[in-house]
């Protein structure tokens, strides 16, 4: 089964990308108001969007641009779990603790996996955990590592006559 589009290497995903280049606004002297620093990425087959402009250099901004690209992705798009966990997953959870920060280049992978097993467990926190090797405090903690995440789920479990997690 192929990868979810988070999980994909940089050249991958760059490959299903169109990339423009931009002049950035507001302070920072002559080389932002001068240089096309600012980068957007747009994800083709999804039509997803980011862009960084933050910076002074344009490949640190396309750097930033491409982590909050996979981070939408694991956030809006669903993709069919996989039977088993990840490679990935196995070398980030270790005694059932989820070991990843959350501006590692690894979350939005871990995110879009943990999303994609709670949408086929129907957001079912216990069986999902079982799969993924993980205690549901655990997966809670990753989920409210992206508050996005975190509010969707509680969303969907209001939707289902479910208490919100806190």
């Amino acid at each position: 089964m192929s990868l979810h589009p988070a999980a994909r290497t940089t050249e991958a995903l760059l490959t299903d990308c169109s990339i423009q280049f931009s002049r950035a606004s507001g302070p920072g002297g002559q080389n932002r108001n001068k240089v096309e620093t600012a980068v957007i990425l747009t994800h083709t087959p999804t039509g997803i969007r980011a862009e960084a402009n933050e910076r002074r250099s344009q490949s640190e901004n396309r750097e930033q641009a491409l982590f909050r690209l996979r981070l939408r992705l694991a956030l809006e798009v669903r993709h069919p779990a996989e039977l088993e966990p990840s490679e990935l997953w196995k070398s980030r959870c270790r005694g059932g603790k989820i070991l990843v920060n959350p501006a590692h280049e690894d979350f939005p992978s871990l995110l879009s996996e943990v999303l994609d097993v709670l949408k086929e467990r129907e957001d079912n926190l216990a069986a999902t955990s079982a799969i993924l090797g993980c205690s549901t405090t655990q997966l809670v903690k990753l989920l409210k590592d992206e508050p996005r995440a975190f509010k969707a789920l509680n969303d969907r479990r209001l939707t289902r006559g479910l208490h919100p997690l806190r």
